[in-house]
Formats: structure tokens, C-alpha cells, sequence
């Protein structure tokens, strides 16, 4: 007898993975899509009315895990041009460089999940080193409303290290 997801997978596999390449533009990255897709539903297990809602489950997992891989590879991008300019003898090595990426899409994914203004004070504040009352200004909020968001993504950035330590579980 095989499981719910089992027939999930069986059922949907070949359509999704024609799905993700169609969006991704090459095999190897859909099918990597397609194994986080499914491993996500193992995860958080539903039960549908339909094939209509199985696809459209599926199809949601895996255009969001698009945007991540779009996303990670946009950064990638960016750092392998940044050390463009750098002599060879300073180059990191390979896996420092992946340990890095890892790095900056996390801190890109935790960035992304905090509202629009709360992380363009956070930006500000602590990228380019620019004072509350400027961040006030530039976001025309009152320099009360700038403390506030520094203390939500602070808050926020507490959060993620505890998840990331295993400190706090989902």
C-alpha cells in the first residue's frame, strides 16, 4: 500500500518536472526542484479534494522554490563579480566562497521576510552606517518609527540564530 505522498509523487512527478524546466531552462536544476518539492510535501503532508488542488499545491511549492533558486543564483552572480576585482593571490577558496553564499541567501531570506520599511531602515542603519533621524527622513516616518523597526529586525535577526542554533524548533 503506498503512501499519500507516494501517490502524489507518482502522479504529478512527470507534469512538475516538465514545469520546473519549462521555468528553469534546464533538467539538472528542475530536478533538483522537483526532489525539494516533494521533500517539502513530506514535510507538511495535505490531503486534497481533487488533481486540480494536488497541482496547484505543487505547483506553489515549486514556483516559490524557483524564486529561492533564482534568487541564490542572483547572489551568487554578484559575489563571483566582486571578486573580479580582487588579485588572485586574495581569492577565498572554493569552499569558502560556498560557505559565504550560504551565508548571504540566508541573510537574503531572513531580509526578505521583514516588511518593506523594516528592512530598508535595517539596510540603512547597519549597511550604510546612516543615523536614525536620516532613516527617519528618507522614509518619512518619525525618528520613534525608525527605533521601532530597528527593534523588529533585530528582533527578527535574535530569531533566526536561535532557529539556526537549534535553540528554537518550528
Amino acid at each position: 500500500m503506498s503512501s499519500p505522498a507516494q501517490t502524489l509523487y507518482v502522479k504529478h512527478s512527470p507534469w512538475l518536472l516538465l514545469f520546473l524546466r519549462r521555468r528553469l531552462g534546464n533538467g539538472w536544476d528542475a530536478a533538483d526542484l522537483l526532489h525539494d518539492t516533494f521533500l517539502r510535501v513530506l514535510r507538511r503532508p495535505l490531503e486534497f479534494d481533487n488533481q486540480t488542488g494536488e497541482r496547484s499545491y505543487l505547483a506553489t511549492i515549486a514556483k516559490g522554490l524557483c524564486i529561492d533558486h533564482w534568487r541564490r543564483a542572483q547572489l551568487e552572480r554578484a559575489w563571483r563579480e566582486s571578486l573580479v576585482a580582487r588579485p588572485e593571490a586574495v581569492q577565498p577558496s572554493a569552499e569558502h566562497t560556498a560557505l559565504l553564499i550560504e551565508t548571504l541567501a540566508e541573510v537574503d531570506a531572513m531580509l526578505m521576510r521583514l516588511p518593506a520599511k523594516v528592512r530598508e531602515a535595517f539596510l540603512m542603519a547597519q549597511v550604510e552606517g546612516i543615523t536614525y533621524g536620516v532613516i527617519a527622513e528618507r522614509l518619512e516616518v518619525s525618528e520613534r518609527m525608525v527605533k521601532k523597526y530597528m527593534a523588529q529586525a533585530f528582533l527578527h535577526c535574535a530569531v533566526l540564530e536561535a532557529e539556526l542554533d537549534g535553540v528554537l524548533v518550528e
